[in-house]
């Protein structure tokens, strides 16, 4: 993401929080200072320093903010994560939104690298898919990456996805992969739900197939009669207590929705410290 989109969305969500003004904020006199400091309730890996900084630097632009934890960073309970100095207003102002972004961006970090641990070690790698919070589709991505997973495609515009309303609606899996090819030169994945519409895959040649649901037996089964030469995806009913085996069994990619979708905000707390 790039410094311009990043402050297009900032200004968003600054918008849909203050309106016409902040006007609890008001009560402070305008030249009044303050200096604050932000610590984490719980275990969490820091993500979002970048969403974070551009909140107070837009309401304030001479607000100095002081890291003590890196970005990606696996930190505990009560860690002071950073200082702030600057106007008093822009500080009030701004703390909800920026503690929203970074709370939300933490916990999906957080999230993703207990699943990256999970399948240490096993060449697999863990993907997110598009079950994102609305608005928040390029941030979470980021995240994802922060704590140590991949990010599939963003969106419905940079790869091909086929699943079974597509297949039922083109006629055949062979039929929609063609289809798909000669629209679009990106990545074509086809969703199959049995070994018999893998095996129809397979012969189809697309660039990955997703196992939706399969057993642990038939995920092995299709990793040996592929033989490395299509990219296996496994997906469905996966989670921390599962995800170790069906890594193991030798599929490329593992998807998970609730790297994004299932998080709980990471519980931040941002206090005033002292007032000039």
């Amino acid at each position: 993401m790039t410094e311009q989109s990043r402050t297009v969305e900032i200004k968003h969500f600054l918008e849909e929080d203050i309106g016409c003004g902040d006007i609890t904020a008001a009560i402070i006199p305008e030249s009044m200072t303050a200096e604050a400091e932000v610590i984490t309730r719980e275990d969490m890996v820091l993500c979002g320093q970048s969403w974070f900084d551009a909140v107070f630097k837009s309401l304030d632009a001479n607000v100095k903010i002081n890291w003590l934890v890196t970005e990606g960073e696996a930190v505990g309970n009560n860690t002071l994560l950073c200082k702030l100095s600057g106007a008093a207003r822009g500080l009030l102002t701004g703390e909800r939104t920026a503690l929203n972004l970074l709370q939300t961006l933490s916990a999906t970090a957080t999230v993703s690298r207990q699943y990256a641990d999970a399948v240490a070690g096993t060449g697999c790698k863990v993907l997110d898919t598009r079950k994102t919070i609305p608005g928040l589709r390029n941030a979470q991505k980021y995240a994802v990456a922060c704590g140590g997973c991949y990010n599939h495609r963003i969106g419905l515009y940079d790869g091909v996805l086929i699943k079974e309303n597509h297949i039922i609606a083109s006629g055949s899996i062979g039929a929609a992969i063609r289809a798909a090819r000669e629209l679009a030169s990106v990545p074509v994945e086809v969703e199959v739900e049995s070994m018999q519409e893998f095996l129809e895959a397979v012969t189809a040649k697309p660039d990955r197939i997703m196992l939706d649901n399969f057993s642990l037996e038939d995920m092995a089964a299709a990793v040996k009669l592929n033989a490395g030469v299509i990219e296996l995806e496994a997906s469905g009913n996966i989670g921390l207590g599962n995800i170790r085996a069906v890594a193991e069994t030798g599929v490329d990619y593992i998807s998970i929705g609730a790297l994004t979708k299932n998080i709980k905000a990471v519980d931040l707390s941002m206090r005033i410290k002292l007032v000039h």
